[in-house]
């Protein structure tokens, strides 16, 4: 808003020129998030504890987890909110990956408060039914795959990809494109939603995953660098730079609250919308493939699950992790949770310089 507002008044006042920069606005974005999470932090707090809106433990979680039992939930509310009055204040709202990163936080967000509620004031420690989420996922996402094939921004590479170490090398999806984004964005927002698990574990690691996409989007939406990297150049994609940033900043003011001891979860309010936008990111900057590896540690967390459930299918009963997802397994073999959170953003931040890094290698 303040892009459109005050760069023409540019030439009035000098310092408005600041607007005409991502980089500026990019940091101004998460600046603002981390400011209004501190701020509001605290007030959300109080009013969820008087709304008696408190986490509900399920029977089959860690012993260890039911002193947790009536922290405030729905912290993702705040973090939203947050996150999108920095996109709103410093992002160009003509620009169609922020439009759609808008409706993808709305949207999913809407869908995760109710999932939260249900298992709140429902009495349902899983929320709705699973079937239903998913369906609602996968609407939330075609609608963003169908939006991007059939009104894209550059049409020439609408259903084309960067491929990883391969300089000058793109793969097109074709008419799989569609299904390619559903894929990526409602991967990413159920292996966020399942890593949400330890105090602070699942905004850390958003946090960094987040800064690792601001990067690529801005390299993707600047000429120069693109023609340098030999990726894609794509004349929107920078403006997410603004977006990916001003999500990590409310991560990271979130973490005030959400570091170990926690004060608040995030719920699948915060979780399912956060992972849906990390998933966006991805498609909108054409580095769907370096998804797995910038998010290795939601990947780790989401495919434990999954190989947990083929072992115990296939060997009538037996398993092959203590219990699933991963950080349990950890904190059922004795580590403490600040340990296995600590030891985890460890591994994000190293997946994420190797991501980087294939960007040169190219």
């Amino acid at each position: 808003m303040l892009y459109q507002l005050l760069t023409p008044l540019s030439r009035v006042f000098g310092p408005f020129n600041l607007f005409r920069y991502i980089t500026f606005r990019a940091a101004m974005a998460g600046a603002v998030a981390i400011i209004l999470t501190l701020t509001l932090g605290a007030p959300l707090i109080r009013l969820l504890k008087k709304l008696q809106l408190g986490q509900n433990i399920r029977e089959e979680v860690p012993e260890r987890h039911r002193q947790k039992a009536g922290t405030p939930t729905m912290g993702g509310v705040l973090m939203l909110l947050a996150a999108i009055i920095g996109i709103i204040l410093f992002g160009d709202l003509n620009n169609q990956g922020v439009q759609l990163g808008l409706g993808v936080l709305i949207f999913l967000g809407l869908l995760g408060f109710w999932d939260d509620w249900t298992k709140v004031r429902g009495g349902r420690a899983r929320g709705i039914n699973k079937k239903t989420k998913l369906l609602f996922q996968l609407l939330i996402a075609a609608g963003v795959g169908a939006v991007l094939y059939f009104f894209p921004s550059e049409p020439g590479l609408k259903t084309k990809t960067n491929v990883l170490l391969f300089k000058n090398i793109l793969i097109d999806f074709g008419s799989f494109y569609i299904p390619l984004v559903m894929l990526v964005i409602i991967g990413s927002s159920n292996a966020v939603n399942l890593s949400d698990g330890l105090d602070g574990l699942a905004a850390g690691l958003l946090a960094v995953a987040l800064s690792g996409y601001a990067v690529l989007c801005y390299v993707s939406g600047h000429f120069k660098f693109a023609h340098y990297l030999n990726i894609q150049f794509l004349s929107g994609a920078g403006e997410m730079t603004v977006f990916c940033l001003a999500l990590s900043g409310a991560c990271l003011g979130f973490l005030w609250f959400n570091a170990y001891p926690a004060e608040i979860f995030m719920g699948d309010t915060g979780s399912l919308p956060l992972g849906g936008a990390l998933g966006l990111a991805a498609v909108i900057s054409k580095h769907e493939l370096l998804l797995p590896i910038i998010g290795g540690v939601f990947v780790m967390e989401a495919g434990s699950v999954l190989v947990q459930v083929i072992v115990f299918h296939s060997t009538r009963g037996k398993r092959l992790f203590k219990m699933a997802p991963l950080h349990h397994h950890y904190e059922l073999k004795g580590w403490a949770e600040s340990k296995i959170v600590s030891r985890f953003m460890i591994l994000a931040v190293l997946f994420a310089i190797l991501a980087l890094t294939t960007l040169k290698v190219r």
